[in-house]
């Protein structure tokens, strides 16, 4: 039986390990899950388990928040720049045209770099000059700190997916494009979420359009501003509250080495023996019929019925 279970293993992994080779699997697909190996090969869940857990060692997947296991792209060349022979042990380069060349641009987007790839943990003025190949301390004559350096990064990714010139006519249209948009930042950027701020909003002028768009939309429509500005606010905090889920989770994947879904199956078999008491038969007929976590989808859900709620305001303003 083991000898089997070993043998299933390998051919499994060899096969998905082909796909990926082969292209047939691109950088971004999704891998097969646990369950879906568990159904498709008729192995054990902690054999699915282990396949992904060895293609994540290989190299071949990554786990994204929300989404599942995808293809990992190929690992990017190492940077000429970052060489012992450039730098120095305090991480400054000998060369003056690598010090020359440097420009708010090229820090903050270093910055931007390191954070969607490693987590926002990671970001450091240290971090960022050795991803650059200069000495630390030529960091600050571009930028103050670290806190500067972040406002800088949020600015800048948010810049790069400006809300459209032409809104659309209708509120509820206008307000889910723009919340839509901020949710697709998020993804992109699991640490804009945790950075931004709520009750210390930082100074990011790329972000005021996005109230200005709410504000306008919603005022335009027959709410005060007051009423307009806390709608705005809601819902900003409601993208972020579902989106802070994103780094948390890629966080708890680099510590425990496990993806949501196989830190899961950790925990099923506590959760059936609580079941099996009978307290709980709503959770029990949930977990035999099975529930799939997906943050797009809850994204969704609750977008949805925050503007039903933003509807009915508008209808007894028009009604007042």
């Amino acid at each position: 039986m083991g000898g089997q279970a070993v043998s299933r293993y390998g051919r499994i992994v060899a096969e998905l390990r082909q796909r990926i080779e082969t292209g047939e699997l691109a950088p971004g697909d999704r891998v097969p899950s646990t369950r879906e190996i568990t159904k498709q090969w008729g192995v054990a869940m902690a054999t699915a388990t282990k396949v992904l857990s060895e293609l994540r060692r290989e190299g071949l997947v990554r786990a994204v928040p929300g989404v599942g296991t995808v293809v990992a792209a190929p690992n990017r060349p190492a940077r000429a720049a970052r060489t012992a022979a450039a730098a120095s042990p305090d991480g400054s380069s000998d060369r003056p045209s690598v010090q020359a060349a440097l420009t708010l641009g090229r820090i903050v987007g270093a910055a931007v770099r390191v954070a969607d790839t490693e987590g926002l943990a990671a970001v450091s003025m240290r971090r960022v000059a050795a991803e650059l190949g200069v000495a630390t301390m030529s960091l600050y004559r571009h930028v103050a700190d670290k806190d500067d350096l972040l406002t800088r990064m949020m600015d800048t990714v948010i810049a790069e997916h400006p809300l459209p010139a032409d809104p659309p006519a209708g509120w509820r249209e206008a307000i889910e494009l723009a919340a839509r948009q901020l949710w697709g930042l998020f993804r992109r950027h699991p640490w804009l979420a945790p950075a931004l701020s709520v009750t210390r909003p930082q100074m990011i002028t790329s972000a005021l359009p996005y109230s200005e768009w709410m504000l306008a939309t919603l005022h335009a429509h027959g709410l005060d501003l007051q009423s307009a500005f806390t709608a705005h606010l809601t819902l900003l905090n409601y993208a972020r509250g579902i989106a802070v889920n994103l780094e948390a989770e890629r966080e708890a994947e680099a510590h425990s080495g496990l993806d949501s879904e196989e830190w899961m199956n950790t925990q099923e078999p506590a959760l059936l023996a609580v079941l099996a008491t009978g307290r709980f038969p709503a959770l029990s007929r949930l977990a035999t019929a099975g529930y799939d976590l997906d943050l797009d989808d809850l994204f969704e859900f609750g977008l949805q019925r925050l503007l039903g709620g933003i509807a009915s305001l508008l209808d007894e303003g028009s009604a007042g």
